[in-house]
């Protein structure tokens, strides 16, 4: 992994949160890499004992700016709760409307769940 050219970006939270770096390293190089986000930085989320992944979604209509998005990566192994997400969403300043929570697995799939504040209508 420290050979990677991602490692340098991630090393201080790699180091912080082992428990969770390899969900980190996954989704960071997944959303980098595969699906070319932009303007990618990685914020420290100590309530949540873990870091979270800020960047620009490309979009595929060119008249639209990427819309700016806020993943939370974590293994299919762990446990999580509401009162986890909760603490996601209030660890981010400003307070964003969503979030994504990005399930990782060992054959390195990997899962993005949208959650929203409250309760929210589904688009039609």
């Amino acid at each position: 992994m420290q050979n990677h050219p991602s490692y340098p970006v991630l090393s201080q939270l790699l180091e912080k949160y082992p428990a969770t770096g390899g969900a980190l390293f996954q989704v960071y190089n997944d959303l980098t890499l595969a699906q070319k986000w932009i303007d990618v930085e990685v914020l420290d989320l100590p309530a949540c004992k873990r870091a979270a992944i800020k960047g620009k979604r490309p979009t595929p209509d060119t008249d639209r700016a990427p819309s700016i998005c806020i993943v939370v990566p974590c293994s299919l192994s762990e446990s999580i709760s509401t009162s986890w997400l909760r603490a996601a969403f209030t660890s981010l300043d400003p307070l964003p409307s969503e979030i994504y929570v990005a399930i990782t697995s060992e054959d390195t799939s990997t899962v993005y769940y949208k959650i929203s504040q409250g309760i929210v209508k589904p688009p039609v």
